[in-house]
């Protein structure tokens, strides 16, 4: 597999696991396991994961460098929910923990294999010396 495929591949990765936390986050507060009937406000914490959207639809590297921080907020409290939460607020709390280790692998590797190919294609080939 070539180098401009694995970018690729890492980048979808990363928009479709944070596209997953999106989706994840409103409806596990608003449907599947709300702290009250009917939804909670807690649905806004998705909100965070809506701005990097736009960046990394536009394969900006800053942008995968502060999700793969941000991520770490979101697998936190995934951790301690899954930990206190009851069933099956717990299993979407294991499921928000995959998705956040997705995405914080997948911006990692994005971030990794872009300055390898970068550091590749920059560096001058020796020229061949002539008689």
């Amino acid at each position: 597999m070539n180098k401009a495929t694995q970018i690729e591949m890492t980048r979808w990765l990363a928009l479709g696991s944070l596209i997953g936390l999106i989706v994840l986050g409103l409806a596990w507060e608003m449907w599947l396991a709300p702290i009250r009937p009917g939804g909670s406000l807690l649905a806004l914490k998705v909100l965070p994961l809506c701005i990097p959207l736009a960046g990394i639809m536009k394969n900006r590297m800053y942008t995968y460098r502060w999700v793969s921080l941000l991520v770490w907020l979101y697998f936190t409290e995934g951790a301690v929910r899954a930990y206190s939460d009851k069933v099956p607020g717990n299993y979407l709390a294991m499921i928000e923990v995959a998705l956040c280790l997705t995405l914080f692998t997948a911006c990692a590797l994005h971030v990794r294999l872009r300055l390898k190919n970068a550091k590749n294609t920059s560096t001058p080939q020796p020229e061949s010396p002539t008689s």
